[in-house]
């Protein structure tokens, strides 16, 4: 399994594209996969076939309409692990002795 932490936006659509974010987050949604989004992008769980399929389809919807993209990813394989998503923030919380803040 792989965490894939992306951000991708358009260039020279003004100040504000969250209803770009927005399109990529209904792909993101109904992909099935487990993710979290924040201020500043989105994490998926899931095989790595499956999050560059959606980080593929995510590109491919905003340039039906956008002539430039930005984006930036990284990605974190760990053979074996699952459940990396919740997981790795658990084990932190787990450290420090209590709930940090989360995105929801």
């Amino acid at each position: 399994m792989v965490l894939l932490e992306f951000s991708m936006f358009p260039l020279g659509k003004g100040e504000s594209v969250s209803p770009y974010v927005a399109r990529c987050l209904k792909i993101i949604d109904d992909s099935g996969l487990d993710y979290r989004l924040h201020a500043m992008g989105t994490v998926i769980e899931g095989e790595i076939a499956q999050v560059l399929a959606v980080l593929q389809q995510c590109l491919e919807e905003l340039a039906t309409d956008c002539d430039r993209i930005a984006c930036s990813a990284k990605l974190d394989y760990r053979k074996g692990a699952s459940g990396s998503l919740s997981g790795k923030v658990a084990r932190v919380e787990q450290q420090l002795g209590r709930s940090l803040k989360k995105g929801v």
